[in-house]
């Protein structure tokens, strides 16, 4: 029998799972972790019975990367005095975050037979990452009455589709998030091109109202100091936190970032949205030195390939420009103007409209204006997430363009999602580029290159870039290209301070999450659970006082170090 055979036998012999293997493999062992330490385990969690209530809602426990991350959380909180508490849904919700069109058929949601095909395995994993902790666990069919699930049911049945999306119940914005469920579902910026596009919307919306349910009565049970959970939108998560706002329950929202063993967290709504507001002074008091400097660049440089990272889009990016435009027919003795965009769907849901309704008015209006430019040529850079991502999108921008544009003036020049061309090499022959909701922009005025914002991107709002609020705006800065220049140093200096913030100090680094090739993409691993006690990990100090005390989600890079391995 091989070591790994050995420790699944040893486990059943000691009754501490009922099954032979996890619900899924490379799924964190939080049995043996806890054997490593187990008196300081059981004082932590005698110590913490009167410690403060904090929920830990992953309610999804099949989506095994929030579930790692967030019982890690659950540990971690109790070895600093809190009370945590767990919940899932046990096969609950019709229709949630789990699924989309690709995994689960219309047909499926249609008849409520999601339990026989998903719910079960995906409640197994959730319950084989928590149930070894012994902490207070919830489910959602303990906090749901009939009259409740028949209400959720009825409400969702007769409501009108068009009301859909702006209904609320309560005060809680139920059916934005349920809707924005159903566009996460069939991966597209709008369902008019999905002929079962309402019966998906109506389970979205039960589903909603059915955690809304929940999520009331346990608050209403327990007085709740704060509670974590993923991103903070679509259904169950963004419902979770319509309804913990309400109560006055403090929210913590998290999401992978893009650094290895990294993640980047936010205080009361998902980071998407927090990070436009963030006030400057957070990061432009900050220290600057010419170890930042270098810091931050060398690190720009690895995301050329990824190196450095655990979220990237090119497996070997074509570097050779000089070869592409020859390809393409670009003149690179000419002005180039690049313009990034984001994946449709991805761009509706994160972002907030600004100077245009969405992302596809935006890039139409685009490609019109410079139709009109033939001095510059224009660099359409499609996002390869489109067909790279989490999710393929199946609203490609390109025929949207195409239906418009059947043949494109000789001036615009589109690289398709598939293309291994590298988006940081094509920009930087650019005069200047134009975003959406990129976060490339962060990265680009870090590089001197000047960038126009026709969206809500995180540079937005910085003193570094050219916003547009309104069309009329918008079009006003692109009459003055070319510009001819880089940034000044001024403004260069802020853009790599940003930048230093943004993926130094919002992206926080924990010690024992191993990043590993398999899925989940990390794995916990220490020899002693001691290295989740306080004091052991600055980064997750961070993020555990930051849930408890409300502090910012920041940790002092230029203070702590940066460790970049590739």
């Amino acid at each position: 029998m091989d070591s790994w055979g050995k420790k699944i036998a040893a486990k059943l012999l000691r009754g501490k799972f009922g099954t032979a293997l996890p619900p899924e493999p490379n799924l964190t062992d939080w049995t043996a972790l806890i054997e490593t330490n187990l008196p300081l385990w059981k004082a932590a969690k005698i110590a913490a019975e009167d410690g403060p209530n904090v929920l830990i809602a992953t309610a999804v426990g099949g989506l095994s990367a929030i579930s790692v991350l967030e019982s890690l959380l659950a540990v971690a909180l109790t070895l600093r005095g809190a009370k945590v508490h767990t919940l899932l849904c046990d096969q609950v919700l019709p229709a949630c975050l789990r699924i989309s069109q690709a995994t689960v058929a219309e047909s499926i949601l249609e008849n409520y037979q999601l339990p026989q095909v998903l719910c079960k395995n995906c409640f197994a994993t959730g319950q084989y990452l928590f149930n070894p902790l012994g902490l207070t666990h919830h489910v959602f069919s303990q906090l749901l009455s009939e009259a409740e699930r028949q209400q959720a049911q009825q409400i969702s049945k007769t409501l009108p589709l068009g009301a859909i999306p702006t209904y609320q119940i309560q005060g809680w914005n139920i059916g934005e998030h349920a809707y924005a469920g159903a566009l996460r579902y069939f991966a597209s910026g709008n369902l008019e091109n999905e002929p079962q596009s309402e019966i998906v919307v109506r389970r979205y919306l039960e589903g909603a109202l059915l955690t809304a349910f929940a999520t009331h009565r346990l608050l209403q049970t327990y007085n709740f100091q704060a509670a974590c959970f993923n991103h903070g939108i679509y259904s169950p998560p963004g419902i979770i936190g319509e309804v913990c706002r309400a109560e006055q329950v403090a929210v913590a929202n998290w999401s992978v970032a893009y650094r290895k063993r990294c993640f980047i967290f936010s205080h009361g709504d998902t980071y998407h949205h927090t990070l436009l507001d963030e006030p400057v002074e957070t990061w432009q008091k900050m220290p600057w030195t010419e170890k930042a400097e270098q810091s931050i660049l060398t690190y720009l440089k690895s995301r050329w390939q990824g190196t450095q990272d655990w979220i990237w889009f090119h497996e070997q990016p074509d570097e050779e420009m000089d070869r592409i435009a020859r390809e393409i027919g670009l003149d690179l003795s000419k002005p180039i103007i690049g313009m990034l965009t984001n994946v449709m769907w991805d761009a509706q849901l994160h972002y907030r409209a600004n100077a245009f309704p969405n992302m596809l008015s935006w890039v139409l209006q685009t490609l019109e204006y410079f139709s009109k430019r033939p001095d510059l040529q224009l660099l359409v850079r499609i996002h390869p997430a489109e067909i790279r991502g989490t999710m393929a999108s199946r609203q490609p921008l390109l025929p949207e363009i195409l239906k418009v544009w059947p043949e494109l003036p000789n001036n615009i020049f589109i690289v398709p999602p598939e293309s291994q061309v590298s988006t940081y090499a094509a920009m930087m022959h650019c005069d200047a580029v134009i975003i959406y909701g990129t976060k490339t922009g962060v990265e680009l005025t870090s590089m001197g290159i000047p960038v126009i914002v026709g969206g809500e991107a995180w540079i937005r709002n910085k003193g570094i870039t050219l916003d547009a609020s309104s069309p009329e705006e918008y079009f006003q800065h692109l009459n003055k290209l070319p510009f001819g220049q880089r940034l000044d140093a001024d403004t260069l200096q802020k853009a790599r301070k940003y930048a230093y913030h943004f993926f130094f100090r919002r992206m926080i680094p924990i010690q024992c999450m191993e990043p590993v090739q398999s899925w989940p993409p990390y794995a916990v691993k220490f020899d002693n659970l001691k290295a989740l006690s306080p004091g052991a990990d600055p980064g997750l100090d961070i993020i555990c006082d930051g849930i408890l005390s409300g502090n910012p989600f920041i940790y002092p890079a230029e203070e702590l170090g940066i460790e970049l391995n590739s």
